[in-house]
């Protein structure tokens, strides 16, 4: 890993498989998982949706801020960070700062799809994602996402083909930089 930047943050929609593909790629890599929604549920003591419903997305946002500043205080890890973490650009900083960023892009239908079948509700789509809803997040957030030094299609690929591919582009990354 970079001195510099010895963290691997990986951002995307929410849905895109961000922590799956987080967790194996860290196990490619030797190094430790974080999953930065985790990190805001614990420290908070409650869920997402609740964080939201009491107390807001600015104030979420600050919760998810102090998790990613902790996140990356740690040893070299991989962070997979919410959907909407680059939207807020104290933690844009940071995440720039002390992490290769790896996009996980996936289309609006599949991540649809995810979201229908996942057991959680998300704030900001709701109980039923709507491919309209979704398409609007990515329009919104998609010019963040491509800050990252890496893409990736998550498309039609297991989670382990997509961690090799970024494993392999990490280094080929890493390699190039002075």
């Amino acid at each position: 890993m970079s001195e510099e930047r010895p963290h691997v943050a990986i951002v995307g929609l929410m849905g895109a498989g961000k922590t799956t593909v987080g967790r194996r790629l860290a196990r490619e890599l030797g190094i430790g998982f974080v999953d930065s929604d985790e990190l805001v549920v614990a420290s908070a003591g409650r869920s997402i949706a609740e964080i939201f419903a009491l107390e807001g997305e600015s104030a979420f946002r600050a919760h998810e801020y102090d998790a990613v500043c902790r996140a990356f205080a740690g040893a070299p890890s991989v962070v997979a960070l919410g959907g909407g973490a680059v939207t807020h650009p104290p933690t844009r900083d940071v995440i720039a700062r002390s992490a290769v960023r790896v996009y996980l892009r996936l289309g609006p239908r599949a991540v649809v799809m995810h979201l229908q079948s996942a057991r959680t509700q998300r704030p900001l789509v709701g109980a039923k994602p709507t491919l309209e809803r979704v398409n609007e997040l990515l329009v919104q957030r998609e010019a963040l996402y491509r800050e990252a030094e890496i893409t990736v299609s998550g498309e039609r690929r297991s989670t382990g083909q997509i961690a090799r591919e970024i494993a392999q582009l990490l280094a080929a990354y890493r390699t190039k930089r002075p």
